[in-house]
Order: structure tokens, then sequence, then C-alpha cells
């Protein structure tokens, strides 16, 4: 095709940069309203005496949920062993409620 009768010349268009065509996709999208999981709270008493071991799971969550648990150990236990069992206790429970 002849142009040149017409006085059209052809002009290639640029090349569009990646970075630009992110931005301008980027800035017509709004970002998704994304809460913030909030976090839920172990924690963990224990006790030993003469009488026997054991321990209370307090599982603190938003918006003011509380579960309790209170466990009797049937073996003799130490302060740290009641702790440890009354933490992996509270794990599990956290597991139940799939916090």
């Amino acid at each position: 095709v002849e142009l040149s009768e017409f006085d059209i010349s052809y002009v290639p268009r640029g090349a569009i940069k990646s970075q630009v065509l992110a931005d301008f996709v980027l800035e017509l999208t709004n970002p998704p309203n994304e809460s913030k999981p909030r976090p839920w709270t172990l924690s963990v008493d224990d006790s030993s005496n003469l009488r026997g071991s054991g321990a209370g799971v307090v599982l603190e969550g938003p918006d003011g949920v509380l579960i309790e648990q209170s466990l009797r150990f049937a073996f003799k236990a130490s302060n740290n062993q009641a702790e440890y069992e009354a933490l992996i206790a509270g794990m599990k429970l956290a597991k139940e409620m799939e916090v």
C-alpha cells in the first residue's frame, strides 16, 4: 500500500514497560479487606503437692471467648512436669478448637 500519496507515514508504537503496566493495574484495583487474625492466648498454671498433681489451662480468644480446663494427674509429677502436661493439654484443646 502506497501511503506517500496521502502524506501518511507509519510510526511504530513504543513498547509498554512492564513496571508501568503493573503500577497501572495496581492503581485501578482495590486491595481486599484482609483483617489480621486476632490472636488467642494459652495460659497454664500447675500445682504439685503431697496429695497429687494438677494443672489448669485457660485458652482466651478474641471477643472475650474464654475456655477453661482443669487437669488432675493420676501420677506424681514435679511442677515442671505438671506444667508441660498442661501445655500439651492446652495445645490439644487449641487444635480441637481449630485455633
